[in-house]
């Protein structure tokens, strides 16, 4: 068998490049893989932005296998399409009598990063209809994909992790220092580009209330903006000297091994699996996610987790000062998410999964 193989690869600015590499050199142990070309059946990676209208249109045009990394594709159609393509899309997916609704989502579409309708509207029935099989890595964004396409056949495969070479300890220490963090500093990290879903002014609120309790730590902030709204909008809060900058980073290991806690709040949310979150893990660091049935798998005891609404900030604050204040609990944590990781999300163990799917069409 000869699989066509269709993704975003580096240095393509986006994870699903980093996912799509590592899942390739994986399935090449099966058998023969080619790039950008027409196999026996193809497998397409697809997203919720212009980086995927290629592979897109070819896997509507030759229909394959579709991992959906975005369970959500409605910013997709908004970046490519006019408005009368957007909303005859819109009606495709959820009939006439929606056109007018539809329309009105076109014409406040400058909302869109953060109103929650642009999420609550996936619009995926066109790719999930076509698909020989589709791929997810998660029970939320099965269960959207079930919704606008209830015959189609759907398979969730954990989002890989490759073992990465990690600095030791003392280089790690060395890094630390140069950042300006004394030994027992809580790090906390937010990774990735930076748009109103991640949740970072609820993080920046957080923060100042650990700092108010006397919590000795720090934030870092890795990846630009991707809504300079939001940038400007919280420039005064960003100036604090205990937060520190940094834009895309090529040796992000060096920073996740130098972290003590991993932000990765959603809301809205687009049914996506935080491929930073489960690197995050897999190298024995505490994540605090937004609850919800995307982390459904992972066991209570090997991640943090917090309710979106009136106590998210508080109870991300409270998180902070008890592990300023119980280190090792962080670290116990981060052993359990390691060891989850390890046995759910192996980068053989997700090529023996797709190679199995891949064979079946």
């Amino acid at each position: 068998m000869k699989v066509g193989y269709f993704a975003p690869l580096p240095p393509a600015p986006t994870g699903v490049a980093d996912y799509a590499e590592a899942l390739l050199k994986a399935l090449r142990a099966h058998g023969e893989v080619k790039v950008d070309s027409p196999g026996d059946v193809n497998l397409y990676h697809v997203g919720n932005n212009q980086l995927h209208a290629a592979i897109y249109d070819r896997a509507l045009k030759e229909p394959g296998v579709v991992v959906l990394h975005d369970a959500v594709l409605q910013h997709f159609f908004l970046g490519r399409f006019t408005e009368a393509q957007y909303v005859d899309e819109f009606v495709f997916n959820y009939g006439e009598w929606l056109r007018d609704f539809g329309a009105q989502l076109w014409r406040e579409r400058a909302r869109s990063a953060a109103d929650p309708r642009y999420f609550a509207w996936p619009m995926l029935k066109r790719i999930a209809e076509s698909a020989r099989e589709v791929v997810v890595h998660n029970p939320a964004a099965a269960a959207i994909v079930r919704k606008h396409a209830p015959e189609a056949p759907i398979v969730e495969i954990p989002h890989l992790f490759e073992t990465p070479e990690l600095p030791n300890l003392a280089d790690t220490l060395r890094f630390r220092d140069s950042l300006g963090l004394a030994p027992r500093t809580l790090l906390v990290g937010l990774f990735g580009h930076q748009r109103e879903s991640k949740r970072l002014p609820v993080v920046l609120r957080a923060m100042e209330r650990a700092w108010e309790a006397g919590a000795d730590a720090r934030l870092l902030i890795a990846g630009a903006f991707a809504s300079s709204d939001l940038e400007r909008a919280l420039a005064g809060r960003l100036s604090d000297p205990r937060i520190i900058r940094t834009g895309y980073l090529a040796d992000f290991w060096r920073y996740a091994a130098a972290m003590d806690l991993c932000v990765n709040l959603r809301y809205p949310t687009a049914a996506e699996t935080s491929g930073i979150a489960v690197r995050m893990m897999g190298i024995g660091k505490p994540v605090v996610f937004s609850d919800g049935e995307e982390i459904a798998r992972i066991p209570q005891n090997a991640c943090l987790r917090v309710e979106t609404g009136l106590l998210e900030e508080e109870t991300l604050a409270d998180y902070i000062v008890w592990l300023v204040g119980d280190p090792e609990v962080g670290c116990e944590i981060g052993l359990r998410a390691a060891a989850h990781v390890k046995e759910h999300h192996s980068p053989e163990a997700a090529a023996d999964r797709y190679w199995k799917v891949l064979a079946g069409c």
